[in-house]
């Protein structure tokens, strides 16, 4: 089996003999019942090969689909004119690198069906472009528009750039509108969505598909489609991993499955990291080792965000709908971002739950974050975790805190803003990316971190302060009775208070007790 790693052209794919997951049904339904569609997923998620398919369909190439859900559906093959813009491949560094993509694409569509306006402003260009298509062809134009949002996102931080892209590419798109009479369909892809007060506030006629029912599926791999297409892909893997099919199955489903795009939906594979693990024949967090947007962190930081909230605040559908108000809450733009999945849904109240969709998104999105919020460097996160980890499984936790106490006085202090803040965030960070190895359980209030820690001859009943004294940290544990469910364990346990000192910047001292 050929696997479709990288390649993005449906015609490519075709003709080479990949394999191919069948969303055409899907393509025919959406182009003949509507017009102008918008649709958010993540990166790697196959938007790319998605628009090329469409390409293909919207020009006529019958032979192309053979096979395929679309050979019976559709009869007429028309071919259309199409302006397919792909904003993917640029670093877009200021106003003018974003004018020369789109006069890139300006020019080479003025080559086709007349350049007499080629001196007019860029969506002047556009608009007559669409209507010299239309007059040439006899066809209504099919538009295309591929990462749509990849300039506005390289510009997050810097407030006045982003507003230049914003007013260029309003009313470039604003073309879609006005020149309605001229185009047969518009489909616009992206990462995040920039909304009703932005990029699109003139497009009141673009159908957002990203949440609908009958579009989930329109990106991504289902669990049917992997047992009717790769099921013999997934007997080799099991037997490469020396394990069962079945338990084969499991793990890929703990690693990379549990994308929902809506409430009461399915669950989605990343077709990235899935294909990978089956080419490879082998786990591990592909869509990681392709890289992390830098301006996920930085929204993260700009907006001060307490990572304890990451899985624990429930939001609307109007806030995760759209990230124009991501400078006061990041969270948007990770859940469009694919880092965070729903995972619930409050019908009364109309509010989501959110949560990482996988184990290949929480660990990798832990371990990115990990030298960016604590003292921890990036080529020591690996030392500290497993020597960490080798303390706690052997009962040895004067030297775990010890450690811990050296990995804080050590540390650059590179990290600004509230102390609070900063100790929460790094602790929370530090026990999350133990608990990948270890038992961890955490409850959190502003202030104070709760951990519980179990391995196979221990555990640990943690209570940490800020400014306060390791004394009133392990009095609480006691008071409180956080022990009491482990008082018949036959494990050891510990109780440990420990205080962090604002004024250092570290742990000032811990206390420990066995029950």
């Amino acid at each position: 089996m050929k696997y479709p790693i990288g390649i993005q052209n449906f015609e490519k794919l075709i003709n080479d003999g990949y394999v191919y997951v069948d969303k055409t049904a899907l393509i025919y339904k959406l182009a003949t019942s509507g017009n102008y569609y918008f649709l958010s997923r993540p990166r790697r998620f196959g938007k790319s090969l998605l628009i090329s398919t469409m390409e293909a369909y919207f020009s006529g190439k019958r032979e192309l689909f053979r096979g395929l859900a679309m050979a019976d559906l559709e009869k007429d093959w028309t071919e259309y004119p199409i302006l397919h813009l792909d904003l993917n491949s640029r670093l877009y560094e200021n106003a003018e690198s974003l004018k020369l993509e789109l006069n890139k694409h300006l020019e080479m569509w003025e080559h086709l069906y007349g350049d007499e306006f080629k001196d007019r402003a860029l969506e002047e260009r556009f608009y007559h472009i669409i209507s010299k298509a239309y007059e040439k062809t006899g066809q209504r134009v099919v538009i295309l528009v591929d990462e749509y949002d990849k300039p506005m996102l390289q510009a997050i931080g810097n407030a006045a750039l982003q507003d230049e892209y914003r007013n260029i590419l309003k009313a470039f798109y604003s073309v879609l509108k006005t020149q309605d009479r001229y185009i047969r369909f518009a489909f616009l892809t992206g990462v995040t969505k920039f909304g009703k007060v932005s990029v699109f506030s003139d497009l009141n006629n673009l159908e957002d598909i990203s949440m609908l029912a009958d579009y989930i599926e329109i990106c991504g791999i289902t669990e049917q489609e992997i047992h009717r297409i790769f099921d013999d892909e997934v007997g080799k893997l099991a037997e490469n991993e020396n394990i069962s099919k079945e338990e084969c199955y499991e793990k890929l489903k703990i690693s990379y499955d549990g994308y929902h795009f809506r409430q009461k939906s399915i669950g989605l594979y990343n077709p990235f990291s899935l294909l990978n693990t089956l080419k490879n024949r082998e786990f591990r967090d592909y869509w990681f080792e392709t890289g992390t947007p830098s301006f996920l962190v930085q929204v993260l930081q700009n907006a001060d965000y307490d990572l304890n909230d990451l899985q624990n605040e429930p939001v609307s559908a109007d806030l995760i709908n759209s990230v124009d108000s991501m400078a006061r809450n990041p969270i948007p733009v990770i859940y469009q971002s694919g880092y965070l999945t729903i995972k619930g849904y409050d019908e009364r109240f109309k509010r989501y739950n959110l949560g990482f969709p996988n184990e290949e998104v929480e660990n990798g999105f832990i371990k990115y974050l990990l030298p960016l919020y604590t003292p921890v460097e990036e080529h020591k996160t690996e030392f500290y975790i497993i020597n960490f980890i080798d303390d706690i499984e052997h009962g040895r936790i004067d030297s775990f805190l010890e450690r811990l106490q050296t990995l804080f006085a050590d540390g650059d202090y590179r990290i600004t803003g509230k102390m609070e803040k900063y100790f929460q965030n790094s602790m929370y960070l530090i026990f999350k990316m133990m608990g990948f190895y270890v038992d961890v359980e955490r409850t959190t209030s502003r202030g104070r971190i709760d951990i519980i820690m179990k391995t196979k001859d221990y555990i640990y009943v943690m209570e940490l302060k800020l400014d306060g004294t390791a004394e009133d940290a392990l009095r609480q544990i006691e008071d409180n009775g956080y022990a009491e469910p482990f008082r018949n364990d036959p494990r050891q346990l510990y109780m440990i208070g420990v205080n962090f000192s604002s004024e250092t910047r570290g742990i000032e001292k811990w206390k420990i007790k066995t029950l």
